[in-house]
């Protein structure tokens, strides 16, 4: 049998008894045959509390710093497991992500995995260890430390099984699986068995929490099967994510609502954009940001979860004439052909009218229907969606 990579998230790592639960997990899996190499992220709410004591020292701390402060939590994720993995009789070593091979651009707080040397991973598992790497960081060829940015323990793991060929990457948390809406808001969501790349990525990028939309890009390019599972679940029980799957999915495969959303305009209706508003986005760590420019009007949107100076960064937004509203939520149905007759669109517009739900704008493509809603109607705006476009 081959390499198994598998990554384990805050939430199944958060204290020392459940570390000794993801222990022996590890364990049986190379019991089973596999070469295995675990990727994990901080413990618990520990990269929180890193961002909150940098704001109680700076209000806009240096994104350099902030890289070498918050990429701690991982490292010491990796040395404890790999004590308790040499507890339960199993050679074990862990790796940074520098030591690791993981290649990145220079933008801190926000890098990109450029490539994977893992000479280092090789080497320990041709010597029958288990490897245990730090998740969400890795090193510029400016040989700076980087983080991925939230949720970038996932493009860790994925990149990792690319790199090494591995047959599958496993993706470890307190849920079992994709859902067709988070089921702690919409009780009738069911989870979803397989999953194509294209819809996984467009669900990501909508604000779908399970998978890092650049984990998703990473398989799709690789063609790397992604299994989403429950770390105290069957390992059989969880979503497929592959070429090719969900082909016997209904149009609409599932309805999500972006987390966190900064929507930029103009502060005097008809501003031209601002010519360096790209580069001031960069530099605050929104490098992700959606800009569109029309003739006569422009606007953004800013995913505000690598955002770490947002005072700072309003302040920014001002100086420029450009208006910042955080009282909008992007909800978003996510399926194959939904503009393609029938379309989906008129039922999902009559969907959220019936719910007394307003919107402010939509994006409309043959993969989603999007719309912007006040935030304090999202949850019902998803569940309107999901029983206008996936129950019934």
């Amino acid at each position: 049998m081959g390499v198994v990579v598998q990554k384990y998230g805050g939430s199944s790592v958060a204290t020392a008894e459940q570390l000794k639960r993801v222990a022996q997990r590890v364990v049986q899996t190379r019991q089973m045959g596999h070469d295995v190499v675990v990727v994990v992220s901080a413990m618990g709410n520990t990269t929180n509390q890193l961002l909150e004591l940098a704001q109680s020292v700076s209000p806009n701390p240096q994104r350099r710093e902030l890289d070498m402060l918050v990429t701690t939590g991982e490292r010491m994720s990796m040395a404890l497991l790999s004590m308790a993995i040499h507890d339960l009789g199993y050679p074990a070593v862990s790796f940074t992500g520098s030591q690791s091979g993981i290649i990145t651009t220079h933008n801190h707080t926000n890098a990109r995995i450029i490539r994977v040397t893992p000479v280092r991973i090789r080497a320990a598992l041709d010597a029958g260890q288990i490897v245990i790497v730090a998740g969400f960081q890795g090193v510029s060829e400016q040989l700076e430390i980087t983080s991925l940015g939230r949720g970038g323990s996932d493009t860790t793991a994925v990149a990792l099984a690319a790199a090494l060929e591995a047959d599958y990457a496993e993706i470890c948390s307190d849920v079992d699986g994709v859902y067709s809406a988070d089921p702690r808001k919409v009780p009738e969501a069911g989870r979803i068995d397989e999953l194509a790349y294209d819809d996984m990525q467009v669900l990501a990028d909508a604000g779908a929490k399970v998978l890092n939309a650049e984990a998703v890009e990473w398989a799709r390019r690789h063609d790397i099967e992604v299994r989403c599972v429950a770390t105290d679940g069957p390992r059989d029980v969880g979503t497929r994510i592959r070429q090719g799957g969900g082909l016997r999915q209904g149009r609409v495969v599932a309805v999500t609502a972006h987390p966190g959303l900064l929507m930029l305009a103009p502060d005097v209706p008809g501003a031209p954009a601002p010519l360096d508003l790209e580069a001031t986005l960069a530099a605050y760590g929104a490098a992700d940001a959606e800009v569109w420019r029309v003739p006569g009007s422009w606007g953004a949107r800013v995913p505000k979860q690598n955002l770490h100076g947002l005072t700072a960064f309003r302040a920014a937004m001002t100086g420029l004439g450009v208006r910042v509203r955080e009282d909008l939520t992007l909800v978003t149905a996510v399926g194959r052909a939904l503009t393609g007759p029938p379309s989906k669109l008129g039922p999902a517009r009559e969907a959220l009218a019936e719910a007394g739900v307003a919107t402010h704008g939509q994006l409309v493509d043959p993969g989603r229907l999007a719309f912007l809603v006040d935030a304090a109607q999202a949850d019902a705006a998803v569940g309107a969606l999901h029983r206008a476009l996936i129950d019934g």
